[in-house]
């Protein structure tokens, strides 16, 4: 989650169609096509999208329950360094400041993605970001627009949508501390959860995240129509497979994740150094779902080499 940063946002709006057909542009085998009536309303449904630079679009895209400025908090003291990145922070229905508009699940939320994209970048290259869920979506936004996605990093990504075949370990601190924990507020150690490093420095960080990031989009989000999407696991997936053998994705790809994330693992995310080739796959001792916490130097770095191999990338590919 993040702080709000100086720019203000700038909403997008998007028309939803009565039905929309997708069409894969790989030039691979495409995965299973399906086509599905979008959320019917009178009222137009909009993503607000908050910009920050110009250049090549870098598509961002937060967890569940969270909202586009989430991401700005970890990711924008890195990208700010490069020049020549349009960042561009979606907040999906029902998150931030878009309205749910009656999503039912996340192929409505996908769809919502899928016009956004045709609406705001056309046919232009692009690179995609995301984190948890939108880790997640972002990899079928990476599967749908295979000839214009020149990157993909992927935090703590959501691999398996259900809960019960999730690969987890179970929690167990790396520094316990029981009297620093005694003098924590049960209000306090509500929001914090499990708490990986129990020091005072670990600690104070997280609150922070926790205070300024997770909790106001925890806020925000529209519970009445979330909570029973991730509820139900037919509902909290998406209806075609992210796992085709045959649409492996070539461009430049970071995997990081956490050695002790308790939400989605990392075990199941091993699979993902068969599908994209040319990725870096980490994961990070000391790392949680909520990942960077208080360490930004080696997350920055890997970022940073991404950012680089793109660069690269884009200059000797033969797209």
């Amino acid at each position: 989650m993040q702080t709000e940063l100086g720019d203000q946002y700038s909403v997008s709006t998007i028309r939803w169609r009565d039905n929309l057909y997708l069409q894969s542009t790989a030039l691979v085998p495409a995965p299973r096509i399906f086509t599905k009536p979008l959320p019917s309303n009178s009222m137009e449904s909009i993503l607000s999208a908050h910009e920050i630079g110009e250049g090549l679009p870098v598509l961002i895209i937060h967890g569940w329950q969270m909202e586009g400025r989430a991401e700005e908090v970890d990711f924008e003291p890195i990208f700010n360094k490069t020049p020549g990145l349009r960042r561009i922070y979606v907040d999906l229905p029902g998150m931030g400041a878009t309205p749910a508009n009656n999503v039912k699940d996340l192929d409505d939320i996908y769809l919502g993605l899928v016009q956004f994209i045709d609406s705001r970048l056309g046919n232009s290259r692009f690179l995609v970001v995301g984190s948890s869920c939108g880790g997640y979506l972002a990899r079928a936004i990476a599967q749908k627009y295979i000839e214009q996605v020149d990157g993909l990093l992927l935090r703590v990504p959501l691999i398996e949508p259900k809960d019960s075949v999730r690969d987890l370990d179970a929690f167990k601190p790396l520094v316990a501390n029981e009297q620093l924990m005694s003098n924590i507020s049960a209000e306090d150690k509500a929001h914090l959860g499990n708490v990986l490093v129990q020091t005072p420095p670990y600690v104070k960080a997280l609150k922070a995240k926790c205070e300024e990031v997770y909790l106001p989009a925890e806020k925000a989000a529209d519970n009445k129509v979330l909570d029973p999407i991730r509820a139900d696991p037919h509902r909290y997936q998406l209806s075609f497979s992210l796992d085709d053998q045959n649409a492996k994705f070539f461009a430049p790809t970071l995997v990081v994740c956490g050695r002790q994330d308790e939400s989605v693992g990392y075990r199941d995310s091993l699979r993902l150094l068969e599908l994209y080739p040319r990725s870096t796959y980490v994961v990070l001792d000391r790392g949680t779902h909520g990942l960077p916490i208080d360490e930004t130097g080696l997350f920055e770095a890997l970022v940073r080499d991404w950012i680089t191999r793109v660069g690269e990338w884009r200059v000797h590919s033969e797209r």
